[in-house]
Order: structure tokens, then C-alpha cells, then sequence
């Protein structure tokens, strides 16, 4: 049978590289990879642990099929390779740091997926982004408008299958709440 793919998203600084990272152990144990986005990105960029290509590799990389998904969020282009779809071939489940943008192109690839979105109390995000340095205040204030508007349209999230996971606790509680859903994912499929 195969795996289930788990789609995560969320806003920038909602906390999904923490997430992953700390609950990596608990997934390895319930038969879950968590695959490695391509970005482009420098690899000396703060952040996931992405592996960092320069737009000319990644368009030659899409151009060899070598994506599952590929997006592009915020000036940059994403690629999950191909090794997802062997993966779930095999009967592994995999965790997709993914976009909320792409969530609708990945649906049709994978209408199976547990797509879950990461909600963030506002100032906990004005913390999260300012403590990572990583944005100007200009940048920081664009995303923290964009996480409004989610918020207000959580409702709508819920009705399209979407879980919302708030993730403005302690990291250890938001790793309990998404192994809670993936436990309840995998047991229904």
C-alpha cells in the first residue's frame, strides 16, 4: 500500500523547520521520511537545511524531471525531488515542508495528502521573525500582514480539508499536536 505524503505549510517563521527537526525522531519511528527541499537559495542562507542551487542548476534540474513538486514563494524557486514518489511507492509516509500556494497542484498530483497549516499568534511570529535576522522590517511587517489575513481565513482552511495546527506554543507541544494528526492520518488510510 502506499505512503501517505504529509503536506506542511505555514506562514514564514510559524516554526516548520523547528517542528520538523524535533519531531524527525518520532516520524523515523512511525515509517516517515521527511525529504529535503532544493532552493535557490545560497547554502550559507540561515534556515531549513535545504540544499541551496543556483536558479541555472534548479531550471536544469526541472527541466530533467528531477521534481515532484516545484513552486516558486517569495522570490525563489522550490523543488521536492522525485525520491517522494519512490518513497511513497515503498509504503513510507513522507513530510513535505511545502507552500500554501501549491497546495491545489499538489492535491491533483496527491489527492490523498494530509495537508496541514501551521497557525502562528501574530506577535509570537514578530518575535520568531526578528529573533531569526533574516528579513528587513519592511519584509517583516509584509509577512506579518499576510499572517493576518490567514488567520482570518482559517475557517475557510478547515472547509477545504486542511488541518490548522497552532503552533504558538512550546515547540514540544506543537510536535505532540502534528504527530497527533499524522497518527490519526495514517490509521485512516
Amino acid at each position: 500500500m502506499p505512503g501517505k505524503l504529509i503536506y506542511l505549510m505555514g506562514p514564514s517563521g510559524s516554526g516548520k523547520d523547528s517542528l520538523i527537526d524535533a519531531a524527525r525522531p518520532y516520524l523515523a519511528a512511525r515509517g516517515c521520511e521527511v525529504i529535503q527541499r532544493v532552493i535557490t537559495r545560497s547554502a550559507e542562507a540561515v534556515g531549513e537545511a535545504a540544499i541551496g542551487v543556483t536558479p541555472e542548476a534548479f531550471g536544469a534540474l526541472k527541466a530533467e524531471g528531477a521534481f515532484a513538486l516545484d513552486w516558486q514563494a517569495n522570490g525563489l524557486q522550490y523543488g521536492i525531488p522525485v525520491q517522494l514518489d519512490h518513497w511513497l511507492e515503498a509504503g513510507r509516509h513522507v513530510l513535505v515542508n511545502g507552500s500554501r500556494g501549491h497546495l491545489q497542484q499538489a492535491r491533483e498530483r496527491y489527492p490523498d495528502l494530509l495537508a496541514i497549516m501551521l497557525r502562528v499568534d501574530t506577535n509570537v511570529l514578530r518575535q520568531r521573525l526578528l529573533a531569526r535576522g533574516r528579513e528587513a522590517p519592511t519584509q517583516i511587517n509584509a509577512r506579518l500582514a499576510r499572517n493576518e489575513l490567514f488567520l482570518e481565513s482559517a475557517e475557510a482552511l478547515v472547509a477545504d480539508r486542511v488541518h490548522v495546527l497552532d503552533n504558538s506554543a512550546a515547540l514540544q507541544v506543537g510536535v505532540q499536536r502534528l504527530l497527533a494528526l499524522i497518527d490519526a492520518a495514517i490509521a485512516t488510510s
